[in-house]
């Protein structure tokens, strides 16, 4: 049993890291970002690549520089493209699916098609409450727990979390009151970026590392944040908790593409009951949506 429960942990706290990047960015920006998982694909290359010239030793600087350079990209990303198409959904949706195909297609002719070789940097099992598990599973569970806990802290304690909840529940005051809220932006994309390319190098071991990798992870992040509510961080968890385990559990007795199938079903049918979501954030769509 135990074990059940912490092969549930592991992939709900990838996944939650992907669904909290993904819900900050369209809680703040009210953006779409289709190329989100790009950047968990990202991360899984940069820790081939680290480990191509250093070993498996080299996990542990790609681990730090996997975040960091997700987050340069988000930069860069939102400078040249995103910037300019804020308040334009539609047009963002098409930038941000090319710009994910792009990438896709750049990460394939430059290191080819087939999987790359990942090692993990803790080989064999630990005993854990009597069970034998995966030293690098439990590893993953422990840092992607910390970095979802740290980003808890940050958007709830912090004047930086304070900022960005304003811009997320009404830009137009927050701008009134004196926040950058361009600035707020900006940081959003990077922060959004660099969780997901830690979810990338977190995951890389336990995944075949191909350019598609991220596309698995945005379809279920997007049912995460809807489920769990729009613009709330919380939400965003307690979504990736429903998905992930109803998902894993079913994996045991049906068909992966059955249970994907089943848990869409769910999601639906919890949109249906539950419009919101389970813990509503506020989104300025949201808050646009209520004042009309």
């Amino acid at each position: 049993m135990l074990t059940v429960i912490l092969n549930v942990l592991s992939v709900v706290s990838i996944l939650a890291l992907v669904a909290l990047g993904l819900a900050i960015v369209f809680g703040v920006m009210d953006i779409v970002n289709l190329a989100h998982g790009e950047f968990v694909t990202i991360g899984a290359f940069t820790l081939a690549v680290a480990q191509g010239v250093g070993g498996s030793t080299a996990y542990w600087a790609a681990l730090l520089l996997a975040p960091l350079i997700g987050a340069a990209l988000g930069l860069l990303l939102e400078a040249t493209v995103i910037r300019f198409l804020y308040h334009r959904p539609l047009d963002t949706l098409l930038a941000t699916y090319a710009l994910s195909l792009i990438l896709q297609k750049a990460l394939e002719l430059t290191f080819g098609k087939h999987p790359q070789a990942v090692q993990t940097p803790l080989p064999g099992t630990l005993t854990f409450l009597g069970t034998t598990y995966p030293s690098y599973r439990l590893f993953a569970i422990a840092v992607a727990a910390l970095a979802i806990a740290g980003c808890i802290h940050v958007f709830a304690r912090t004047r930086f979390g304070i900022e960005l909840r304003a811009v997320i529940q009404n830009p137009s005051m927050a701008e009134a009151v004196g926040i950058d809220t361009k600035r707020l932006k900006r940081l959003a994309f990077c922060v959004g970026a660099g969780m997901a390319s830690l979810a990338g190098v977190l995951v890389a071991p336990f995944a075949a590392v191909e350019s598609q990798l991220g596309l698995t992870y945005l379809g279920k992040a997007f049912f995460v944040i809807v489920v769990g509510g729009i613009g709330s961080v919380a939400g965003s968890v307690v979504g990736s908790a429903l998905v992930g385990s109803v998902e894993t559990l079913l994996n045991y007795q049906l068909d992966p593409s059955l249970s994907s199938a089943l848990v869409l079903v769910l999601a639906i049918a919890l949109i249906r009951w539950r419009p919101q979501g389970l813990l509503p954030g506020f989104s300025a769509t949201h808050h646009m949506l209520g004042k009309g």
